[in-house]
């Protein structure tokens, strides 16, 4: 069985954390049978956040029984200490629990620290002091802001995308952390569904000091994660070659699907699934993206009126409004019958 220590936390758990952002899109008695299963698998770390709508509920509901068998990180989009406050109550309610493992502060447009005006880390301090949470961490999505952070010395964690997608300023991060004695949790381990081989995704993986945070809602996908507990893929030739392969065809520009550019659109297009249309249709079965659903979820894309909102907000630097055209064009060529 692989396992990893997230740095100076001690928290020591196999190389499979859930992710439990998906699970807000099936039922809560679906939800709370997938987490047990994989509870009873074996997964013993799992991570969900106050914005994912009802995650937090269905963990507690799943696993409230167990939950001192387990670790559970989530996170606070605060603004304020006052906000902090409350978004540390509701969560504590909602997963049953009267205390969190690690909790993260989600995805900030800066750092926080002792004493800045935001006094959110004072607030952190203050909840850890009074043993409401365990460990603290940061998410993030700016390379600028998580150097920063693993500078500071303040964050026993940080959550960043990673994948075999990511570059070399990723892997500087992963070994800053591994430095700094600072655990590391792989956010969009599998680049938002982009990367559709989880075996390769889980030895690239291997290679290095993270704990990836693996996104499921189906049974068959738990299934293939708790398969690689006992049985941990390494890297292969072969597992190489699927790598070099994706990151050829995947090369430049592309929407990860992290979803911060919205509800900002004010036209409401799904921008997160709109803006990597043409990946997805070549890269999953077309079918579900060609039907009526699939067709409206498209159109709206007439009706972005470029306001660069959603470019306001893209971490990753992207022209989202030029990424909506040119997917909205490759659709309607599909769609007219033109081969993949």
């Amino acid at each position: 069985m692989a396992q990893i220590t997230l740095g100076k936390t001690g928290i020591t758990v196999n190389k499979n954390g859930f992710g439990a952002l998906p699970i807000q899109r099936i039922s809560h008695q679906d939800a709370a049978a997938l987490l047990r299963r994989a509870f009873d698998g074996g997964i013993g770390f799992f991570d969900t956040a106050r914005v994912y709508s009802d995650s937090e509920e269905k963990i507690g509901l799943g696993l409230g029984d167990v939950r001192h068998q387990l670790y559970i990180a989530t996170k606070t989009a605060a603004e304020t200490a006052e906000d902090f406050w409350k978004d540390l109550h509701t969560s504590l309610t909602n997963l049953k629990t009267d205390y969190v493992d690690l909790y993260q502060f989600h995805n900030p447009s800066f750092c926080p620290r002792p004493g800045d005006e935001s006094g959110l880390y004072d607030a952190m301090l203050e909840a850890k002091r009074q043993g409401k949470i365990r460990h603290i961490g940061i998410t993030n999505h700016r390379l600028s802001v998580a150097r920063e952070a693993i500078e500071s010395g303040l964050y026993e964690t940080l959550q960043f995308p990673f994948s075999y997608l990511t570059g070399q300023q990723e892997l500087e991060l992963v070994s800053l952390c591994r430095e700094k004695n600072m655990g590391f949790l792989s956010m969009k381990a599998l680049s938002g569904g982009l990367i559709t081989n989880s075996t390769a995704a889980y030895a690239f993986q291997a290679q290095y000091d993270t704990l990836p945070i693996w996104g499921i809602q189906r049974e068959t996908e738990l299934n293939e994660f708790l398969g690689y507990i006992h049985n941990p893929p390494q890297m292969t030739p072969e597992l190489e070659a699927v790598i070099q392969r994706d990151r050829k065809e995947l090369a430049g520009s592309f929407c990860r699907g992290c979803g911060y550019c919205m509800p900002t659109c004010p036209a409401e297009i799904d921008i997160a699934t709109a803006a990597r249309m043409s990946l997805l249709l070549r890269r999953s079965p077309s079918a579900g993206h060609l039907n009526e659903k699939g067709q409206a979820l498209m159109k709206k894309v007439e009706d972005c009126t470029h306001c660069g909102q959603c470019a306001a907000h893209c971490p990753y630097e992207l022209d989202t409004p030029k990424l909506l055209e040119d997917n909205y064009r490759d659709y309607m060529e599909v769609l007219a019958g033109k081969p993949l």
